[in-house]
């Protein structure tokens, strides 16, 4: 996965953290657990806030 596979991270979030809100979720947070989930192999440093927003916003409504 990739930070440009949106849906794929936010469904793998949801898995991986059924308890979590995801509103709540601090940006340092969602950035750590992206750049923890099996089959996650893109740079670290190619995220940005827009990019962090849209995979929380996903997994909102993936939550949902």
């Amino acid at each position: 996965m990739k930070w440009t596979d949106t849906r794929d991270v936010a469904i793998a979030l949801l898995e991986a953290h059924p308890d979590v809100d995801p509103q709540y979720v601090r940006f340092t947070d969602l950035h750590r657990w992206v750049c923890e989930l099996p089959g996650f192999s893109d740079d670290p440093q190619k995220s940005s806030e827009k990019i962090l927003e849209a995979i929380q916003m996903t997994w909102i409504d993936e939550a949902e």
